[in-house]
């Protein structure tokens, strides 16, 4: 069976020359050994992560706190108390929670299918009917309207969160876990990847994943570079963290607000099996994109194909192995 040779990785990581002075967080990421499996590396990783995630859950504990008492004084002057949204699972029979954990699994399942062979993906495979929604930036001050439009549509997507963005909108990320979207990894701060070192590049690809965690979502398994900026250092530091990048096919440049109509052209001309749209949720005005998701949605499924998530294009039609290694590629 054709597989992905990670062998090129422990040559580099065995080659390289730790610093002289490292700093503790930097000695515990840099000298550990690598791969996917348990070792030092992995074991001292693990430990960052749940102290990160320990001291990112405090932070939002003093969040909620304060959160509280604006409500409180709110409801003193008069103003009229808002009831918390209730999560879309809570909403959920014992069958419908225990079938989406089946699905979940499976899905998860997919993820380390594809990583044997690949350790990225411009799209799915060309036999099926399905094609992937996803959606970058976010989340943003759109983001909750967006997702609120999917759920009319009846339709799940992919979200590509940046970390740094949590804490002002993350009721758009809690809105995405809540609907069953996915949200994957953006980085941090959203910057060029193939510009910083091993060590910067896996503090934004791990601070981001503790967000998503702190939040209630599941870590995140799928990631998209900024720019579409990475390099073999990018590729390194995603096997540690057991990450498969996502790229696209489709690219709509909603970006650039080109207006509605060519959004809705852009992600019909290039719909076929398999492809993975390019859109964004945050990073700007996005009522263009929000507008065009009927049009897009409808226009899909008159052709026969399906808008899915990502993890579920992975399970139903994978793409073929054999991928040239990717280079980075222009665009947001």
């Amino acid at each position: 069976m054709t597989r992905w040779d990670w062998t090129w990785e422990d040559r580099s990581w065995a080659n390289r020359t730790p610093p002289v002075e490292p700093s503790p967080a930097s000695e515990e990421h840099e000298s550990a050994p690598v791969g996917g499996g348990a070792g030092p590396r992995r074991d001292a990783a693990e430990e960052v992560f749940r102290r990160r995630r320990a001291g990112a859950g405090l932070a939002l504990i003093v969040l909620v706190v304060l959160l509280i008492g604006a409500v409180a004084s709110h409801k003193s002057s008069g103003h009229p108390r808002v009831a918390p949204t209730r999560s879309h699972v809570a909403t959920l029979s014992p069958t419908e929670v225990q079938r989406a954990a089946v699905a979940a699994k499976a899905e998860t399942k997919a993820i380390e299918s594809v990583l044997a062979y690949t350790p990225f993906l411009r799209s799915g495979g060309p036999t099926g009917n399905e094609v992937a929604l996803t959606f970058d930036d976010g989340p943003g001050p759109y983001t909750q309207q967006l997702v609120a439009t999917l759920n009319k549509l009846h339709t799940h997507a992919t979200f590509f969160a940046i970390g740094s963005q949590e804490q002002y909108f993350s009721a758009g990320t809690v809105a995405e876990i809540n609907s069953g979207d996915v949200v994957g990894d953006h980085t941090e701060t959203h910057p060029m990847m193939a510009s910083l070192s091993a060590h910067d590049q896996y503090e934004q690809l791990f601070d981001q994943m503790a967000q998503i965690e702190v939040l209630g979502g599941t870590r995140p398994r799928l990631f998209r570079p900024p720019y579409g900026s990475f390099n073999t250092t990018t590729f390194r530091e995603m096997h540690h963290l057991r990450l498969l990048m996502v790229l696209w096919s489709v690219d709509t440049r909603d970006y650039t607000l080109p207006g509605t109509g060519a959004i809705v052209q852009a992600a019909l001309e290039g719909a076929k099996p398999g492809a993975i749209i390019l859109m964004h949720d945050g990073g700007g005005n996005r009522a263009e994109t929000i507008a065009a998701l009927p049009a897009i949605v409808e226009g899909l499924r008159k052709r026969g194909l399906h808008p899915v998530t990502i993890p579920r294009l992975l399970l139903d039609d994978p793409p073929p192995r054999g991928l040239a290694v990717p280079t980075s590629l222009a665009g947001d």
